[in-house]
């Protein structure tokens, strides 16, 4: 996989600045293009067989345009010179490794996020999503098929809530607002399975992987958190900026964004604590194992040096040791060992030792 990354990276280097290069593995993905186009009292929801459909809406409604198959860089091109984006934008859109941004131009916005989900295989994923905002127009950018956008397309459709009421600007708030909530849902899975290891640490059931998961545990919450923070100062920079394209009405419903965001940092701040206090946990009970391991040898051994003791001195071979003669010295010499070990049995329960 290292491999893969160094070759991918290696893409770029000598290209000229603007050069449309799909920086991601999945090159085989089949190219998708849905559009919705509507206005208050009606919407159009449909698949585009070709690019050129891209270009056919007319004025006066709100078209959402969703592009699935960042490898496909000449039709992104040819969107994009329709809609008369920058090369850098392009450039931007088919890198996947962009960290979370926004950037302002005169006749629209450029906004890039990562979507968070879990796979079927409970691994996170992490999926770059660019959002162009235009005057009656929104275009998001995708790597593959499947989203988080499913309920804003439901409600399109029906007309529910606000959405066919308002403008662009709304629309990429919804979209937006759908990415967020979503990562309550990853945060909450991340929760559960900082409590499942909590309760088997506790419980005494960690098996010999628990630190390997935990740490992957760990590499997880870093990758949303560097997805989440910089979208902060994203939402902040939206909030603050005085483009034509945002109404001032619609300010409100970002601010709402930016305080889901805090929350969630907050929470990814109290994870990353407590992921630290789990391995901390996990080497004080290995540590207790070895102590309880440590502490049963040391009094097998206390228990057993007298009894060697007393049984090397008569293991001796000199030739005259009285006791030896004596007819009962075997049975004297047996009883006196059990009481010894007795003795001492009882004597590590009076000091709780066992």
């Amino acid at each position: 996989m290292a491999k893969i990354r160094t070759q991918l990276s290696k893409k770029k280097l000598g290209q000229a600045p603007g050069s449309i290069i799909y920086t991601g593995e999945k090159s085989d993905q089949k190219l998708f293009i849905e559009a919705f186009d509507y206005t208050k009292d009606k919407c159009i929801a449909r698949e585009l067989l070709n690019v050129e459909e891209c270009f056919n809406f007319e004025e006066g409604s709100i078209t959402w345009i969703n592009i699935n198959g960042l490898n496909h860089v000449e039709a992104i091109g040819k969107i994009g010179d329709h809609y008369e984006l920058h090369p850098l934008v392009l450039e931007d859109i088919v890198n996947i490794r962009q960290r979370p941004k926004i950037d302002e131009y005169e006749d629209y916005l450029f906004v890039v996020l990562k979507m968070l989900y879990y796979d079927a295989n409970e691994k996170i994923v992490s999926e770059q999503v660019s959002f162009i905002l235009g005057k009656e127009y929104v275009l998001t950018f995708q790597e593959s098929d499947g989203d988080v956008f499913n309920e804003v397309r439901e409600r399109i459709k029906q007309g529910k809530g606000r959405v066919r009421s308002q403008n662009a600007d709304y629309l990429l708030y919804v979209l937006i607002d759908a990415v967020v909530d979503h990562y309550f849902s990853v945060i909450e899975i991340l929760g559960d399975k900082i409590e499942d290891f909590e309760t088997e640490i506790f419980s005494g059931n960690a098996t010999d992987d628990v630190s390997r998961d935990i740490q992957d545990l760990k590499r997880e919450i870093l990758r949303v958190r560097r997805a989440i923070f910089p979208l902060r100062e994203v939402i902040n920079r939206i909030e603050k900026n005085d483009s034509q394209l945002i109404e001032k009405k619609t300010l409100t419903y970002y601010r709402d964004i930016y305080d889901h965001l805090i929350q969630v940092s907050e929470n990814i701040d109290i994870y990353r604590e407590m992921i630290w206090s789990l391995m901390d946990m996990y080497m004080t009970t290995i540590s207790n194992k070895m102590n309880e391991v440590m502490k049963v040898l040391t009094i097998m051994a206390s228990i057993f040096i007298p009894l060697t003791f007393i049984a090397g001195i008569y293991g001796m071979n000199f030739e005259y040791i009285p006791e030896l003669s004596y007819k009962y010295s075997y049975f004297i010499l047996w009883g006196v060992l059990i009481l010894i070990f007795i003795s001492m049995i009882v004597y590590f329960k009076r000091k709780k030792w066992l």
